[in-house]
């Protein structure tokens, strides 16, 4: 193909969300993928520079929910692996960074095809047994999702590459979008795989090479979304998954001069640490890094007198259930009126009534595992001190078991202190606090929403009154990063709802847009002057 060529990309859409009803091709298609992975014990290295890394310092992996099933085995890194793939990273920045971006872009748009084809009921079948989600969640992330990070993420950046300055007579402006110098460091959290894919993918688009560690819990389905990065033709050391402790890792690639960049997704806590570590370290790195962080969540429902009552109770069911509340966009604290809360408490509890906890390979299961025992432990031991509040009362749920698999009833708690605990920390587990307030303290409530949290990710209103919500969305402007109308606060999508919030919660820039790939680039201006003067003087010199 010519090189003095600009393409045209193909048609860049949203990715269909398959159903998987019954009797429907693709829930056999799931079920015989699901049967495959559970039939052999996975042995999985790491990858550097092409290379599966297998060390011999072996670790289980096991479904949430079926503790007595070993997926097999992933195999963790030290020190020196990290400094191996920054290596790789290095040898492979010269060729990957001067690929056109129409080679790069067709790794990547391959990529979302082999998924969206050959390789979509393996990576769906790999989230549902590593994460525990059940085939809708999983779908919609470890699949759609992940498709449309992408192909939006090639749209975007061709539409970056094309805004060019203006140029006045006699000169010829340009801007050319450089990849940072350096490497960048993605790290991925566990409860999304389209997150795990996205963080390296998108620095790579723009032209950068990336060191990437996933969460250990997370491992089994990473291995698959760097299984399809590769059958898409992606070059060797452009990504590089590694399997490492953080702290070792951070030694490594904090200290390095050639770090340019941080893609994180994680806790609050986590992110605030390794800012200062970077911070500390600054006279050490060739250029000020790139920090971009999405970190945690005490995401809020607010309901209006006006609200239609059945549409709140959904939204409060759907958002803070789905995937066991292991959401960063998770609804975890919900305001009522007196005025409605009877009726949305009846309707709660009949759709509460009809949920059922269990394994994912059973599909009538609205609710499975939560990831580990750490996360088990830690989420009920918020339920037990609710039973000890004399201000709260668990009006559904918290009952949890972790015999077989790590499961915990969608808990409801209701709450006479509208600053008692779970109103204020971040759970990420299956646990709802809802207030009560009098409907003639609105105004009082609207302070509450926007100052009980130190974070500021997502939040929706509830009402059927235009003035209401207009007047909510400018008070509670810096109160959610993504604020929802007469919507559940989870379920952001690619393209259409950009995701990220501020405060606590992270660096605001909005993966799914244009926003997140330009902390990824390193704009360089050129002037051209095709006539320049010889004589030194100006007119007014004259």
């Amino acid at each position: 193909m010519p090189s003095n060529y600009i393409p045209g990309l193909p048609a860049i859409t949203n990715e269909k969300v398959l159903d998987y009803a019954p009797g429907s091709a693709e829930k056999s298609n799931l079920q015989k993928a699901i049967a495959d992975l559970k039939s052999v014990e996975a042995d999985h290295g790491f990858w550097i520079d092409g290379k599966e890394v297998k060390t011999g310092n072996v670790h289980p992996m096991r479904p949430p929910h079926e503790l007595s099933h070993s997926l097999g085995q992933y195999h963790s890194g030290n020190a020196s692996h990290v400094e191996d793939a920054i290596k790789a990273a290095h040898r492979a920045k010269k060729n990957w960074s001067s690929m056109s971006f129409s080679d790069r872009a067709a790794i990547f748009l391959k990529a979302a095809d082999l998924l969206a084809g050959p390789c979509r009921y393996k990576m769906n079948a790999a989230t549902m047994l590593c994460q525990s989600k059940n085939c809708y969640q999983s779908e919609i992330d470890s699949v759609a999702e992940l498709i449309d990070f992408l192909r939006y993420n090639v749209k975007f950046l061709n539409e970056i590459y094309q805004i060019q300055p203006h140029s006045s007579a006699g000169i010829w402006n340009k801007t050319e979008y450089r990849p940072l110098e350096g490497f960048v460091v993605a790290i991925t959290p566990f409860n999304f795989t389209a997150i795990a894919g996205n963080l390296p993918m998108s620095a790579a688009l723009c032209g950068n090479t990336v060191v990437w560690k996933a969460a250990d819990s997370q491992i089994f389905s990473a291995m698959v979304v760097m299984e399809v990065f590769r059958a898409a033709g992606l070059p060797n050391g452009v990504i590089n998954l590694v399997h490492v402790d953080g702290p070792e890792l951070g030694k490594v690639v904090f200290g390095h001069r050639d770090f340019a960049g941080l893609h994180f997704t994680g806790s609050t806590a986590v992110f605030k640490s390794l800012w200062k570590t970077i911070s500390n370290s600054l006279d050490v790195y060739r250029s000020y890094p790139r920090i971009v962080g999405e970190t945690g969540g005490k995401d809020f429902v607010l309901a209006h007198p006006s609200a239609d009552a059945k549409a709140l109770a959904v939204a409060l069911i759907r958002g803070a259930f789905e995937f066991q509340g292991q959401k960063c966009s998770a609804a975890s604290r919900a305001y009522i009126p007196k005025s409605l809360w009877k009726e949305v408490r009846d309707l709660m509890a009949g759709m509460l009534d009809e949920i059922t906890v269990g394994t994912v390979e059973n599909f009538e299961n609205f609710v499975n595992a939560v990831i580990d025992e750490r996360a088990f432990d830690k989420i009920t031991s918020y339920i037990e001190r609710c039973k000890a509040d004399k201000d709260v009362e668990i009006i559904f749920g918290g009952t949890y078991d972790k015999s077989e698999g790590y499961f915990i009833s969608p808990t409801v708690v209701l709450t006479k202190n509208p600053k008692s605990l779970t109103m204020v920390e971040e759970i990420f587990g299956p646990v709802l606090t809802i207030y009560v307030f009098e409907d003639k303290d609105w105004e009082e409530v609207l302070t509450l929403v926007d100052d009980t949290s130190e974070y500021a990710l997502t939040g929706s209103i509830f009402s059927g009154d235009r003035y209401v919500i207009d007047s909510v969305t400018k008070a509670l402007q810096h109160a959610a990063g993504n604020f929802y109308i007469n919507d559940k606060p989870t379920g952001a999508v690619v393209g259409q709802q950009p995701f990220g919030g501020a405060r606590g919660s992270g660096t605001n820039d909005k993966a799914g847009s244009a926003v997140n790939l330009y902390r990824w680039l390193s704009p360089r201006t050129i002037k051209e002057n095709f006539v320049p003067p010889h004589y030194y003087k100006y007119p007014f010199l004259g």
